[in-house]
Parts: C-alpha cells; structure tokens; sequence
C-alpha cells in the first residue's frame, strides 16, 4: 500500500520545509495544534516568547516538562524526508554507499541504514543476522510507487532499550514499549496491559476515521463560508462603487436643488431691487414737484413781502393764497415707502446643518438568513392600529440591522384586498409592521427579508371586533390569576399588566400575551384604588380610606 504524495515539484515546499527556517525540516516536532516545525526552530522560538505560540496558527501551546524535546517527532513527515531523498538519490549512475561505486550502480535503499546500495552490497547486507531484520526498498519499488510505500518507513526503538524495536502498547501508561519491557517494567497485571501495536493501531485508525468524519462537516461548513467571504471580498469594491455613485447623485440633487433655490432667491432680490427702486423714484419726483411748488410759493410770499408795496401785497396776497391753497389740497404721500431688499433666514444654517449630517447613511449590509429571522403576530382590532414584531438575524442567530428596502411587509384581507403598513425599526434587528384593518377575519402578512420569505410566511392574522375581547384576563376568586373587584390596571416597564384589586388588597401582574398571571404582592394601609407606574419603573398607588 502506498501513501499518496504531492507532485514532485511541488513535494519539497509544501510538505518538506519548516514554516520558520524554510529549508528542509530537521527533527520535525508536532505542536498539539498539529503544526510541524524543525527542533531548533522550535526551540530558539521558545526562548523568545513566553507563553509560547505557535508560529503557524497563533495558538498558544504549553509544553511537556521535557520542553520541545517532548514533542512527538513527525515520523511521517520523517519517511517523507527519507523517501525524497532515495528517489533523488537511486537514480542512474549513483554509486554505492557501502562499496563506494566498486561494484554497479545503486539498486535499493536499507531503511534502518539510510543507505544506498548496489545489489551485490544489498545480499550482503541480508545474509547479516543482526542486520535481517532491516528494510530493504529496491528501485523498482521505488519507480512503480506513486507515493510512499508502506514498507518505506523507519522502525520505532525502544528509548530505554536502544536494539528493541517497539511492538507492544501499554493502555493503562498509554506508551508503546518493546518486548523487553514487558518484561520488566510493563508487565502484564493489574496495572500494565501491553497488546500489540498492530491491534491498537486498528482500532486507532478506526477513531481517526471518526476524527475526520466529524471535522469534515464543519470543514465543509468552513470552506463553503471561505468562498462566500472571497466572493462578497471580490464584489465588495463593486457595490462600494455604487454606493459611491448613489451618494454622489443623492447629493448632487441636494446641491442642485438648493442652488436652484439660491438662482430663485437672488432673482426675486434683482426683481423686488428693481420694484421698490420704481417705486422710490416715482415718490421722489412727486415730492420734487411738491417741493418745487411750495419754494416757488414761498418765496414769492417772501418777495411780496420784502419789496412789494401795499398795493402789491394787496393785490398778491389773494393770488398766493389760492396757490397755497391748491398746494395744500393735493400734497404728496409722505409716509414710508418700502426702501430695502432684505433676505431673511426661513432656516438657520445650525439647524440646516443638523439636517445636512442626517443627510444619508452609510450601512454596512449583513447576510440575513431569513430562514433564521422571525415574526410575532400580536392580536389585532379592526378600527385600530396594529402591529407584528419581526426580528431580523444574521447566520449566527445574532440580531442584526439591515436596510430598511431589503424588507417587505404585506398585508392582505379576507377578499385579497391590500391593507396599507409601515415598517419602522425600533432597535438593532427589532422591526414594527404596523397596519390598521377595516374588516375582521383571517389575514394574511406576508414578510420577506432580502427577497427570502421568513419562516412561518404568509402568516395567519385574526382581526376580531372591536366589541370582542382580544384577551380575558383573570376569573373571580383570591388564588393565583383570579381577581376580585378590580379598580385599575397599568402598563409596566416591561410590557406586562398590572391590575390593582380593591377586593383582595394586592396587586397582581399578567402577561400582556398570555393572560398568565406572573406574580403579585400584596398593599397595606388601607384599600387600593389606582395604580400607575413613575419613570424608574416603580409602581405608584392611591387608596381609598
């Protein structure tokens, strides 16, 4: 049996090299994250960071007392290193290592020895009774394998007994050891059971096969949400481009309208200047022409006066005071006139600002699941406002907000007709649907959230009278969720009834949704009458004496 192996190109970098000194690894030691690294890298990495990390992952490792010396050696990674080498090495024209090229070329490869040999070196080496048991690999081995051959691979010594091959598995000291221990140190009782490698190895591959049974389906899982990563990372800068395009036009209407209203207001200032303007001159020239008339008067009044004779003031004076007299019966409009072309604020550029920053939103748009999302239908009354609550989630099942046009509510009544609602988002991932209906019985809402349909959709919303009860709390009685003469109820903090009974003296609360009774307490002092709740909560009663 062969174990399959990388191309040959491809062989030493991926599989072959320390991920810390990149050359070939020496003495590969597995972290307990399963990441293979040379010895001394390992050990010069210790020394340099405390607690240690893997150098791969991240992953912080604790070591054995015996520091990286008691890291499990990667013996596969081992057989690796020893096979590339022998496929570079058995090739035409290379000579024995033992006879150094005396006899013909090398043909095989002594595992044990890690060793080339020529085929006359290769008898010699089996006729050797200390050296049977090695392992021989010819080069015809070699070239039919397409990867590594099960026999390619060095043998486990026995590290308290160096020319012991390990052959036998302690379960209770979970160690391999060799004949010899179980002899001495491991032997078969009550608190030593060695069996042979051969057995456990089976019943480990059996719970290897399990390991990977079980990983492979959140590898899967893994790599499937990899890819979708890659793909959203790919579009990623095309829909932030049309984000892009979408606020640029968004604003550039914004900029367009307020610079049409900016072109409007400076026009109707030129065209209020240029009427106020007419308006101004033709008062001017009105009382110009008064004012002209009166200095004309006047200082023919005061020529009279001055150098007129009683017979000319005789015969002025009635000339002028019919003048006068004309003046004064038609005088020009003196009172104020518009003068000034003002702009006035209709509003202040501060809260034109607080407007401005509420100008477009960026989000960052989720993955819904709308599988995952949900909908709690609350009763409804025909006449009156209504409303479901949908709760919108991620693949996770962690309440996320997503945009308001990637939800749908519709609502449709027993003949099919559409019955308005609104959405409006309450909290993070906390959606109203709200809807008044005009006619009862069986509705249906049908909500989608990123175009998938949320489970449970189109779901069934009973519309009941105004004059049926949509929820009966309580019965006559003093026990747990019966009242006896009710006077108030309230509304607490968390959405709950609380209902004061004159009658049993306490207070007892109920599920809004339910009708359950949830708890109660009881009142001293006298008899409750009202009940209501302050802003920290606590409830507030009245009594009456």
């Amino acid at each position: 049996m062969a174990s399959k192996i990388p191309e040959s190109a491809n062989f030493d970098e991926q599989f072959l090299t320390c991920p810390v000194c990149m050359l070939h690894f020496r003495d590969p030691r597995v972290l307990p994250c399963l990441h293979t690294f040379c010895r001394e890298c390992l050990q010069e990495w210790a020394t340099k960071q405390q607690p240690l990390e893997c150098p791969t992952c991240r992953t912080q490792v604790s070591l054995p007392d015996q520091g990286v010396d008691g890291l499990r050696t990667n013996f596969y990674v081992n057989n690796l290193l020893d096979f590339a080498a022998v496929k570079k090495g058995a090739g035409p024209g290379v000579s024995c290592q033992v006879c150094e090229g005396k006899g013909e070329g090398a043909r095989s490869w002594c595992v044990q020895c890690a060793v080339l040999l020529c085929e006359s070196c290769t008898n010699t080496h089996r006729r050797f009774p200390t050296l049977k048991g090695h392992q021989i690999v010819t080069q015809e081995n070699l070239e039919a394998s397409e990867g590594v051959p099960s026999s390619f691979q060095r043998k486990a010594f026995c590290p308290e007994h160096e020319d012991q091959v390990l052959t036998f598995y302690c379960e209770p000291c979970q160690t391999l050891v060799c004949v010899a221990c179980t002899v001495v140190d491991h032997r078969p009782g009550d608190q030593h059971n060695p069996l042979k490698i051969g057995s456990v190895a089976e019943r480990k591959k059996r719970d290897l096969q399990k390991l990977i049974a079980n990983v492979a389906h959140r590898e899967k899982d893994v790599r499937d949400t990899l890819k979708e990563v890659e793909r959203e990372i790919s579009e990623l800068p095309t829909s932030a481009d049309a984000a892009i395009e979408q606020a640029t036009a968004y604003f550039d209407q914004l900029i367009a309208l307020l610079q049409g209203r900016k072109e409007e207001v400076v026009t109707e200032i030129v065209s209020r200047r240029q009427e106020v303007g007419k308006c101004l001159e033709t008062q001017k020239e009105a009382i110009e022409f008064e004012l002209t008339g009166l200095t004309s008067a006047s200082e023919f009044c005061k020529q009279a006066l001055e150098h007129g004779s009683d017979v000319h003031v005789i015969e002025d004076e009635g000339q002028a005071r019919q003048r006068v007299a004309e003046l004064m019966t038609t005088p020009s409009d003196l009172t104020a006139r518009p003068s000034q072309v003002v702009f006035s604020e209709g509003t202040a550029v501060a809260e034109f600002g607080d407007v401005v920053t509420r100008a477009g939103c960026v989000q960052i748009k989720v993955k819904v699941d709308a599988s995952n999302c949900s909908v709690e239908i609350k009763p409804a009354v025909e006449g009156f406002s209504n409303v479901s609550l949908l709760s919108t989630v991620d693949k996770n099942g962690q309440l996320c907000s997503v945009l308001k046009d990637d939800v749908t509510a519709t609502l449709t009544d027993p003949s099919g007709q559409a019955v308005p609602t609104q959405l409006q988002e309450k909290g993070r991932g906390l959606w109203e649907i709200s809807y008044t209906p005009e006619v009862t019985g069986n509705h249906s809402l049908e909500v989608k959230v990123n175009g998938g349909s949320v489970a449970g959709s189109p779901f069934d919303v009973r519309v009941q009278s105004m004059d049926t009860p949509v929820l009966t709390i309580g019965r006559y009685g003093s026990g747990e969720g019966e009242v006896s003469r009710p006077t108030d109820v309230a509304v607490d903090m968390d959405g709950n009834i609380a209902v004061v009974e004159w009658g049993n003296e306490r207070v007892q609360i109920f599920d809004a949704r339910t009708g359950q009774s949830l708890r109660c307490f009881p009142v001293d002092g006298g008899y409750p009458f009202g009940i209501d709740t302050d802003s920290s909560g606590q409830f507030i009663l009245t009594f009456d004496f």
